[in-house]
């Protein structure tokens, strides 16, 4: 019998090291840049930037600073994360942590190419435990994310310009 038990654990070892990973390919530079830029069809850095502020701050973001001169934009917003379940877990389990909060944290370059101007955003979520330690740092690549924020980016530099 116990000589069944080691021969199943073995096999069950063997084949659980023979599964391929399922990863996704790591996207390149360029591929992230593409995601990331926006061109607007104006030439104004003030105005384009003032669009994203007010989107950033429809969003729930506190905007930390804003530098016209350098294109320069940086926002973040707290979430909280906790889950009771979670928590009840992590008490049992005796190790008394838990996910506690993510900041969702946004940098913005802003430049004028040509008569348009040129937008590069990043979005990332760090997440930390109760004891204030990161638990994971997670940058945003999803193309939908971006497509979404740069449309009502679009949207408020309308706003802006119409002075609505």
């Amino acid at each position: 019998m116990r000589h069944l038990v080691v021969c199943c654990g073995l096999t069950t070892l063997l084949l659980a090291g023979c599964v391929p990973c399922s990863r996704e390919p790591e996207m390149t530079q360029l591929q992230i840049r593409e995601i990331q830029t926006r061109e607007f069809e104006v030439c104004d850095v003030k105005l384009v930037m003032k669009g994203m502020m007010n989107v950033l701050q429809d969003d729930g973001f506190i905007i930390k600073n804003a530098v016209s001169d350098l294109g320069l934009l940086t926002a973040e917003k707290d979430i909280d994360i906790s889950c009771r379940s979670e928590i009840f877990i992590a008490v049992l389990a005796k190790d008394g942590r838990w996910k506690q909060h993510s900041v969702q944290e946004i940098s913005a370059n802003v430049t004028a190419f040509g008569n348009r101007t040129r937008v590069r955003v990043n979005f990332q979520t760090k997440t930390f435990d109760n004891m204030g330690a990161v638990v994971s740092v997670v940058q945003d690549l999803d193309p939908e994310t971006y497509q979404s924020f740069f449309a009502r980016v679009s949207k408020a530099i309308f706003f802006e310009e119409e002075k609505i």
